[in-house]
């Protein structure tokens, strides 16, 4: 049905909350912060809505990197350097962190039969790390993060970037697949491709989304090509 792929990479190839809770671990012991874990869902709660807020357009993502922990460190009363807690922060995303099960294993299957792209919202810094790291980049022929382009999802030019990379296939051939309704399917429908929400946890779909293809595990992609 389908021969070309665009993943998300953040909580669809690989799990983001460890990650995330390994890298503010690191970063909280480095700067003295008294009771870390008090405070991570401070951290969760400014850091999502910095998200939100680039996902809305309000926002760059290299603006995300240090403006989270000057409202961080405000909130909390740490009396730190924020550019520097984000250098730390960002150095432990890209350290910390794995892939899902089954992943690796699932992208060979599909790279064996379509295109795939990576579109991501995220720092370069972090995210090609991660690439790097985890030796997943051979499988995409076109690789797209936000912060290298100046364009976000759900915004139509990131996909259109992903689709100059990719050598313009037939837009009724690609299929844009993610967890998140208001940035991957919500931006693969504002392009004009088909959507696949991926949904592990089975949470209630959005009254205002409406994605093509539903998955709550990545192999079930396999029967969509």
């Amino acid at each position: 049905m389908y021969s070309t792929i665009l993943l998300d990479l953040d909580h669809t190839l690989y799990d983001s909350d460890e990650s995330e809770r390994l890298a503010y671990a690191h970063t909280a012991a480095t700067f003295g912060l008294d009771d870390p874990d008090r405070h991570f869902d401070t951290y969760v709660d400014i850091n999502r809505a910095m998200w939100a807020a680039v996902e809305r357009g309000e926002l760059q993502p290299t603006e995300v990197r240090h403006r989270r922990f000057e409202q961080f460190n405000v909130t909390v009363g740490l009396d730190a350097d924020p550019v520097l807690m984000a250098d730390t922060f960002v150095w432990g995303l890209g350290a910390h962190g794995e892939l899902y099960p089954g992943t690796v294993d699932v992208l060979a299957a599909l790279a064996s039969r379509a295109s795939l792209g990576l579109v991501t919202n995220g720092l370069s810094d972090v995210q090609r790390s991660r690439l790097s790291r985890l030796g997943i980049a051979e499988y995409f022929d076109a690789i797209v993060v936000s912060s290298e382009v100046g364009a976000t999802k759900p915004r139509p030019e990131i996909f259109d970037i992903a689709f100059e990379q990719l050598g313009r296939p037939a837009k009724e051939t690609a299929l844009m697949v993610g967890d998140s309704l208001t940035s991957d399917v919500a931006g693969g429908f504002a392009f004009g491709i088909a959507t696949c929400w991926y949904n592990p946890h089975r949470k209630p779909l959005a009254p205002d989304s409406a994605p093509t293809h539903e998955i709550g595990a990545l192999s079930e992609l396999l029967a969509l090509l």
